[in-house]
């Protein structure tokens, strides 16, 4: 059974920093990328950023570039989101995606909340 486990949100202050982490365990197939989205309430849900897993190669969304920051640990199938300078308006459930062997998984997600 595929699993994506979201950790490490929380309550942070306006201009702090958190990091959170989401651990992948039994896929079948190799990891092609993953991504963070978060969903703040009452809007959509939207993308934050993704890495390609082979390369390390990754994009932001223009709303955290420059304040977010995504890496891997291959050999723990983790995906790490470090965030810094947060602003109240990243407030959301953060979800991780994997997208390997052509299907994507979802985790259950994580709430952070800023503060200002």
């Amino acid at each position: 059974q595929v699993q994506l486990v979201e950790s490490g949100g929380g309550l942070v202050q306006a201009g702090g920093s958190l990091r959170v982490s989401c651990a992948a365990s039994g896929l079948t197939f190799a990891i092609s990328k993953m991504s963070w989205f978060r969903q703040a309430p009452g809007k959509e849900r939207e993308f934050v950023a993704t890495i390609v897993w082979g390369s390390g190669s990754t994009n932001y969304a223009d709303s955290v570039k420059g304040r977010f920051t995504i890496s891997r640990d291959n050999a723990k199938k983790t995906v790490y989101l470090q965030m810094n300078s947060m602003k109240p308006e990243d407030t959301a459930v953060y979800s991780c995606n994997s997208l390997a062997g052509g299907i994507n998984y979802w985790g259950q997600g994580t709430q952070v909340t800023v503060s200002s």
